[in-house]
């Protein structure tokens, strides 16, 4: 204990010794090199560098149209709008696998509980879902319609144009 007690104790007074060597009351050489820089006459100012006047243009627009007011070519169309009575519901709430796209969604099994079919999906990050049909996947609002031994077949919903929605049947094969 009593060896321990010296090393803290070397360790607190050692520095103390060599930092008071640097501490000095005399700065008489500092006071001198400040008065000397203080004493120098001032270096010359550099001019203001000379602003170059703008030309002036007035636009005159003789027979061109007033750029503005919007024209027709610029005004925004409106859109026709085919409604087919097919369109994702904006309001249904997302499931986690719709937040990958169907490429990397990998179907690994399948399993039948109590008279309902799952399928096992597993993720790029290794994570396995269980869903059935009715579950959506993927970015296209894939909403699944069945489940075989070895495929999940879905429907996606796509839009062709604005508004415009057609279905597109897609497959998750088994993979071993």
């Amino acid at each position: 204990m009593k060896r321990r007690q010296r090393t803290n104790l070397a360790l607190w007074v050692f520095p103390s010794l060599l930092l008071s060597g640097c501490v000095s009351k005399d700065m008489s050489d500092l006071d001198a090199f400040v008065a000397e820089v203080k004493s120098r006459p001032p270096g010359p100012i550099e001019p203001l560098p000379e602003i170059e006047p703008v030309d002036v243009f007035v636009y005159e627009p003789g027979d061109r149209r007033d750029p503005f007011t919007p024209d027709a070519q610029t005004e925004p169309t409106q859109q026709v709008v085919i409604d087919n009575g097919l369109a994702p519901d904006p309001r249904r709430r997302k499931e986690e696998l719709e937040n990958h796209p169907l490429d990397s969604l990998r179907m690994v099994g399948t399993l039948d509980l109590e008279g309902i079919r799952w399928a096992l999906i597993r993720t790029k990050d290794g994570i396995v879902h269980r869903v059935k049909a009715g579950n959506y996947l993927g970015l296209n609002n894939g909403q699944i319609t069945s489940i075989g031994d070895d495929q999940i077949q879905l429907t996606e919903i796509v839009s062709d144009a604005p508004g415009q929605w057609r279905e597109r049947p897609a497959t998750i094969a088994l993979t071993q």
